[in-house]
């Protein structure tokens, strides 16, 4: 049923009550009898499993005639009560308008009254939304995976998926989840964050800003790491700009979320398992695949297994520029976490042997941080200069250095170049790239 002939067969002037979170909401007085009027036509809805089709048009208004008839509504309120109920047909219910607002990036519903979302790198407590009750979360994810071909049940209690827009979809009910359905959805960005909209929001600066530059063109091997929700996807992203136009690049992902400029790009993606349990193809069945394709860059949007070994082969055998993302807390465990995983892969290779492998295969590992106060900044840059029998050895280049916090809660810190010309910047002149002098001067200085 379209909004048009939801007015037309009302025959009332709908007035837009154009709510947004928390507040705005709390405005109406009627708010506790909205609320009931909406859950009993939604749970009507439920108990009866209409689909949106047009054998249900005639119900929906009967329903909605039915439940506010005899109530004192505003057209604005009655407005407010349209609006939930075409969301719960046309879209994705209580969080349709969510998933409709550009500035929220990430939308997290851990229980029926209890749903988060996040703007601008903060996460906030949105009481303006609510579902009535746990079937509704589920029948929302439902909704929301079935024409993607998936389900969600107890016998298949988890699913991850990737929204027609990109977004990407995770969800979780009993008896895996102990605290009822959960959702977590990440938003996909119709415009992509460029290198002058991390300067800008002070994430790195303008000498960083060269050197990556620089490093990508001159082809070097280099691992972004970061936390959940760092900006590790985005900054790779920002990075794969600076590839030439005239390379041949494949992307591997999870859930493609690259959106690379570039004419000649070729975009794969994982295939999750079937109903019969095959038919699964992994990050490393399409890295190994991606050699056969006569790639100038291999980009893997998140390296968590088996293919790291398959990845650093690719780097040491001619395939130079590749990037890739880690989840890590910082550099140093950046690069543990990669030796673990070649080491889980079941990879027999003394760790002497697999520490110089990983020397010589990465270049460059970029660090980036969500801090406390929501703002992300690339916090270091790094090269790697040998190893020990301990651990792989790290130089440090750029640092962002945090000295506390501000009376308004923001990280105090400053951006600073290290006292040290790195072994990478020989490579850059030797290829070519002699642009970085009034940046590599002797003597610490701020960044």
């Amino acid at each position: 049923m379209t909004k048009k002939k939801f007015v037309e067969e009302f025959d009332i002037e709908i007035e837009q009550p154009n709510l947004k979170y928390v507040s705005d909401y709390d405005t109406f007085e009627n708010k506790k009898l909205l609320d009931e009027l909406r859950n009993k036509i939604i749970q009507n809805l439920i108990d009866d499993n209409f689909k949106n089709d047009g054998s249900m048009d005639d119900y929906v208004k009967k329903e909605i005639d039915k439940t506010i008839a005899g109530y004192d509504l505003s057209n604005v309120e009655r407005s407010y009560i349209y609006n939930l109920i075409d969301n719960e047909i046309n879209g994705y219910g209580p969080i349709s308008e969510l998933l409709e607002d550009k500035s929220i990036t990430e939308i997290m519903v851990n229980g029926i009254n209890e749903i988060y979302i996040e703007i601008d790198g903060r996460v906030i407590r949105d009481e303006s939304v609510s579902f009535i009750n746990e079937d509704h979360i589920i029948r929302t994810i439902q909704r929301m995976i079935q024409p993607l071909g998936r389900t969600i049940d107890t016998s298949n209690p988890m699913v991850d998926a990737r929204l027609n827009d990109g977004s990407r979809l995770n969800a979780v009910i009993p008896p895996l989840s102990l605290n009822g359905p959960i959702l977590t959805i990440r938003k996909f960005k119709d415009e992509l964050a460029n290198i002058d909209d991390f300067l800008r929001s002070g994430a790195l600066t303008p000498y960083m800003a060269r050197f990556l530059e620089a490093c990508v063109q001159a082809k070097l091997n280099i691992i972004i790491s970061g936390g959940t929700g760092s900006g590790k996807t985005t900054l790779l992203n920002v990075l794969s700009s600076f590839i030439n136009h005239e390379e041949r690049i494949i992307t591997i992902e999870d859930a493609a979320e690259l959106k690379l400029k570039q004419q000649h790009v070729i975009s794969l993606e994982t295939r999750l398992v079937n109903y019969e349990g095959q038919g699964e193809v992994t990050i490393r069945d399409l890295v190994i695949n991606s050699l056969r394709m006569r790639p100038d860059r291999i980009i893997v949007g998140e390296v968590r297994g088996k293919e790291a070994f398959d990845m650093l082969q690719a780097m040491n055998t001619g395939h130079s520029g590749s990037l890739t993302t880690m989840h890590a807390n910082s550099p140093v465990d950046a690069l543990n976490r990669l030796e673990t995983m070649i080491l889980m892969a079941g990879m027999d290779i003394p760790i002497k042997a697999l520490r110089e492998y990983i020397e010589n295969a990465i270049d460059i590992v970029v660090h980036i941080e969500r801090l406390n106060d929501g703002r992300r900044k690339i916090t270091s840059i790094c090269e790697i200069v040998g190893f020990d029998e301990d651990t792989i050895k790290l130089k440090e280049i750029f640092e962002f250095k945090k000295m506390g916090l501000l009376n308004n809660r923001e990280v105090d810190g400053e951006f600073v170049r290290h006292n040290y010309i790195p072994k990478v910047y020989k490579e850059l002149k030797a290829k070519g790239i002699d642009t970085l002098k009034d940046i590599f001067e002797v003597g610490e200085k701020n960044a």
